[in-house]
């Protein structure tokens, strides 16, 4: 199943490097909900993310014939997506908290902190994501949901490593705090 699937994928996309607008078209619907997810997390706002996805999908069209299946062509769409979304909110200038040499030893999770033994709804728990700031959310959001490793971060965000693992565990924090409030109200 799965490499018929894929041959499927492989003639969408050479239909769609050949400007088909049908075959554009079904890509666009297989993968923008998806991609529209990606950017609201990022963006944060609906109407944003909308114009985020309609500029990266043009890019996607634009520039498919730069595609050469060196990874599934939803995980090259994505990282487009991704650069879209950095560069909007680059516009935006999250506030990055940039550490010295001292701080990164707090970087670690607290050990002494106590896990919630409840459950939090996938509703609460999105609601509290678009809480965070822009630069913990960014983080947070390519990190833990979309699979990239701090390194890969720093590399897109033009952060250290180090900033990027500190975004992301302050980030947790400030998400434990949100949920805890939210439960008290």
């Amino acid at each position: 199943m799965e490499l018929e699937n894929a041959h499927a994928h492989r003639d969408l996309i050479e239909q769609c490097k050949a400007g088909s607008r049908s075959a554009q078209f079904n890509l666009y619907n297989l993968y923008a909900k998806g991609m529209y997810n990606v950017a609201l997390r990022m963006v944060r706002d609906s109407l944003d993310a909308e114009d985020v996805l309609q500029n990266a999908f043009l890019d996607v069209f634009t520039k498919m014939d730069g595609f050469r299946y060196e990874s599934t062509i939803g995980a090259w769409i994505k990282r487009i997506v991704v650069n879209h979304c950095i560069n909007f909110l680059k516009k935006k200038r999250p506030d990055w908290e940039v550490l010295d040499e001292r701080s990164t030893a707090q970087i670690q999770d607290d050990p002494a902190a106590e896990p919630y033994e409840g459950r939090y709804s996938a509703e609460s728990i999105n609601r509290a994501i678009m809480m965070l700031p822009d630069g913990y959310r960014v983080v947070f959001s390519l990190y833990l949901l979309e699979g990239y490793d701090h390194e890969e971060i720093a590399e897109i965000l033009q952060i250290s490593e180090a900033t990027s693992k500190s975004q992301y565990s302050r980030a947790k924090a400030k998400l434990r705090e949100i949920l805890c409030k939210q439960q008290i109200n």
